[in-house]
């Protein structure tokens, strides 16, 4: 077989191998490569004790949790002497409240869960596509991301040159 036919058929396998259609273009490398079951996906629940009252029991609710259900946040504040209750949703607390008028002051986006989740998925579409002559096991999430990647001290530095003060940076290297 002479040369310019291997060349042929080599860049024949690649082009057939670009066509091919994966809807999910996966960055990251992580498989479970075994046969069995998951240890770390299985949660025993805490154990079954009579109520006080059987009359004062919530009515049950589909896909509500129950009193032998983990908190795993709440356990570990009670473990560590604080107060469990805070774990529970209750909206913007006070405290918050002036942070969160602030950075909704020119108004807000209600469907930008939609339109990241959209342009993340064009990203990694995008980046598996042109990615398919790297050769080994690479993780390539941070290739990918990485023109999005903030530079702290750049903006530091810019921020100080326009005489923000920041007082709780650590002092300039240079």
């Amino acid at each position: 077989m002479s040369l310019p036919r291997k060349i042929m058929m080599v860049g024949l396998v690649l082009a057939v191998a670009a066509c091919a259609r994966d809807r999910d273009f996966t960055l990251t490398r992580f498989n479970n490569t075994g046969d069995g079951p998951d240890e770390f996906a299985i949660a025993p629940g805490k154990p079954l004790e009579a109520p006080e009252s059987y009359s004062a029991l919530p009515t049950p609710q589909p896909g509500a949790g129950n009193r032998t259900d983990h908190n795993t946040k709440a356990d570990g504040i009670a473990a560590l002497g604080g107060n469990p209750a805070a774990t529970a949703d209750t909206g913007i607390s006070a405290n918050d409240a002036g942070l969160v008028r602030h950075a909704s002051r020119y108004g807000t986006d209600p469907a930008i869960r939609q339109r990241l989740r959209v342009e993340d998925s064009e990203v990694r579409r995008s980046y598996g596509r042109r990615n398919i002559l790297r050769i080994g096991p690479r993780d390539n999430y941070t290739d990918a991301y990485k023109r999005q990647w903030l530079d702290s001290e750049a903006e530091q530095r810019r921020m100080r040159n326009a005489g923000v003060i920041t007082p709780t940076a650590p002092p300039p290297s240079r």
